[in-house]
């Protein structure tokens, strides 16, 4: 069977209808997946196959590894003519992979392009990308406010039978200079007068400036303006107010997904780039190079135990017990840092409100301290019949958790303000801290009550 066919039947399921209409790319991406482990050679022939219509979509849903193995294989024309199916920031996107797999075949796979499809991908790669121009799409609907809606209504018919245009729900109004006045969605349009000029539409509807987005803001303050106003798409002008594309909400969604992953693994000491590699050498050497710091700062730690061993020796019970105050202020640093890093990144603590997050984090690990103080202080009177040390135990989880809180809260304010990433080295640092205050504070009082 034709491998296309067997894919067909195999991805039947996915198919809204018996005439067989093509499947998500990203369905077709995790056959390909799939296949690829099972079969090297069906998953070149599989892909050697495809329409360039599906191609282009189908690699930018393969992760990076396939991605470049296919890039290897496949003709320079098959994947020239790939590209130019695509919306402008997706093949952008594929040209960038391709360039930074082989950039001999990426630029090769470049000079082939058409001349229009060549500028607008060269154009949008000039953009660094964390600016908000490298993701947004140069196609765009857009009428002069003289021009009638019978008019743009045609141009538009005649620009999605060219496949010029694709996904468009709006039309942008423009003056003479290009700048942007104003907007319309396409469904407000059947209802208008088709004779009227766009002119009656811009009257009292100019086109917020909050909504615009500059072609070099950041993504990240991109995002945010999208999650603040539930916004579906936003103009990005230049500094004059030209009109230059579009970034849509699925662009956000895998701008907003990245930068969680992102996230995630900083606070785990994880990069995650390398997770994505699927060679166990590359993944190993960077979280053995992550676990070598946490190992220097145990070590740290482990010295500060030193320094009590007399006492330790002379009275067993604290080794039981030690463990128990040295976790909690880290458990409870941990909490305070998560949310802390994640009010960072929303924008929600500023300068004004970093005060106000700081002492919120202290009243609540002094609170904690103070209930698991007194449960634990209970629990060692009544396992070691020594009320001195249910009182020792007692100070030193207050003493911690109230360090755990502060420094949580304090330790990805000071990261930002050095303009470093507030979550990466945090969990290392908090750690270390807390398990040498526990460590100090709960052998400390015990020298001093116990002896």
């Amino acid at each position: 069977m034709d491998d296309f066919k067997e894919l067909q039947s195999e991805f039947r399921k996915f198919i809204k209808d018996p005439e067989g209409h093509p499947m998500h790319p990203s369905d077709l991406g995790k056959y390909l997946r799939a296949l690829r482990s099972k079969d090297v050679e069906k998953f070149k022939n599989t892909l050697l196959k495809f329409p360039h219509e599906i191609l282009g979509p189908v690699l930018l849903e393969l992760p990076e590894k396939l991605q470049n193995e296919a890039f290897a294989f496949l003709p320079h024309e098959n994947l020239a003519r790939a590209t130019e199916e695509l919306e402008s920031d997706d093949a952008t996107d594929l040209v960038q992979e391709l360039v930074d797999a082989d950039e001999s075949k990426g630029h090769e796979v470049i000079s082939k392009l058409e001349k229009d499809d060549r500028e607008e991908i060269n154009a949008l790669r000039q953009y660094s990308e964390e600016q908000a121009g490298s993701i947004m799409q140069v196609e765009v609907f857009k009428a002069t406010a003289e021009e009638t809606i019978r008019k743009a209504i045609h141009r538009l018919a005649d620009d999605k039978e060219d496949r010029k245009l694709r996904n468009i729900y709006q039309v942008f109004i423009v003056d003479g200079e290009g700048v942007l006045v104003a907007s319309a969605a396409l469904s407000e349009l059947i209802t208008m007068n088709f004779n009227s000029s766009f002119s009656e539409i811009v009257k009292g509807r100019e086109f917020p400036e909050k909504y615009k987005v500059n072609e070099f803001e950041s993504i990240e303050n991109v995002v945010k303006l999208f999650e603040h106003y539930d916004l579906t798409y936003a103009p990005v002008v230049n500094g004059r107010g030209e009109l230059l594309g579009r970034i849509t909400s699925d662009d956000i969604f895998d701008e907003i997904e990245d930068l969680a992953t992102e996230q995630i693994y900083n606070l785990a000491g994880v990069d995650d780039e390398a997770e994505e590699e699927n060679y166990l050498r590359v993944v190993f050497q960077k979280r053995a190079s992550w676990l070598l710091l946490n190992l220097l700062t145990a070590i740290f730690a482990s010295l500060v135990i030193a320094q009590f061993d007399e006492t330790l020796k002379a009275y067993i019970p604290l080794a039981i017990l030690m463990p128990i105050v040295a976790s909690m202020g880290g458990n409870a640093g941990t909490q305070s840092l998560t949310v802390m890093v994640r009010q960072i990144a929303l924008g929600d603590v500023n300068g004004d409100s970093a005060y106000s997050a700081i002492r919120k984090e202290i009243i609540l690990s002094i609170m904690n301290g103070l209930l698991f103080a007194l449960i634990m202080g209970f629990i060692s009177y009544f396992w070691f019949s020594n009320i001195k040390l249910g009182f020792v135990i007692g100070f030193a989880l207050i003493i911690n958790l109230m360090v755990a809180g502060l420094f949580g809260a304090l330790i990805p304010l000071v990261l930002k303000k050095m303009k470093s990433d507030p979550a990466v080295g945090s969990t290392v640092i908090i750690t270390t801290l807390t398990d040498v205050v526990g460590f100090l504070a709960f052998l400390g009082l015990a020298r001093i009550v116990l002896f």
